[in-house]
Formats: C-alpha cells, structure tokens, sequence
C-alpha cells in the first residue's frame, strides 16, 4: 500500500505544492538527479508557477543555480506546460478534502475547478 508520500502529487494542485511533491514529480518525468539541488533551493509549486514569468536572465540564473542541462530544463518547461493545459481544459481530478462534508462534494469541486481554471488563465495573460 503506498501512503501519500509515495504517490506522486495531484497536477491539478500543483500550485501548492511543497518541494517534496516537486521532487516525487522530478522522478515522475525523468528528471530525479535534480531532486536534492531543487530541495537545497526551496523549488515548490508556488516557485514553479512563477517560472511562466522568468526573464531571460532568471531563467540563466535559475539553470546556473540547479545546474540544469538545457535540455533538461527544456523537458521541465513542456512538463508544466502540460499540467497547465490539462488544468484548463478541466482534465484532472479535484480531490474531495477530509474537512468538508460529502453533501457539499459537488459544490466544493465545480468550485475548485473554477477556481484552478482562472489561476492559470490568469498566469498566461500576466506579462
């Protein structure tokens, strides 16, 4: 049985997650060498969502500090590209949480999904 540490994070939920949930999603698309340098730099989801509006320079300076291969970083980039679409297009499951009651299931998931929908829209209309 493996426990919530083991599974690889939500995509839908990857705004918020923590630098271990990176490091289990670094495993996930191939790119598990860079899991200790992401944690020694506080990589989280809340960091990734900001990559979508690095300048060149942080961009140079994000690869230098992870010491990423340009193709890895390439591979890193579609990856959340692709978490992005399928956020948009509704794609992912919403988790229902422990704290709210069942009769409220249907409300808190159109809710949630809206609510991650117009976050990334959000992140793609942002200079």
């Amino acid at each position: 049985m493996t426990t919530d540490k083991e599974r690889p994070p939500e995509p839908l939920d990857f705004f918020i997650w923590t630098v271990e949930d990176v490091g289990l999603w670094l495993e996930e698309i191939n790119l598990g060498s860079y899991c200790q340098i992401f944690k020694e730099n506080g990589v989280n989801g809340e960091y990734l969502e900001s990559m979508s509006m690095f300048t060149t320079e942080q961009i140079l300076r994000f690869i230098r500090k992870c010491h990423m291969k340009w193709g890895d970083f390439i591979i890193l980039c579609k990856e959340l590209r692709r978490i992005k679409v399928a956020c948009l297009k509704g794609e992912q499951k919403v988790r229902h949480p422990w704290w709210a009651p069942r009769c409220l299931s249907v409300v808190f998931i159109k809710a949630a999904k809206c609510n991650r929908q117009s976050r990334v829209v959000s992140l793609k209309l942002e200079p």
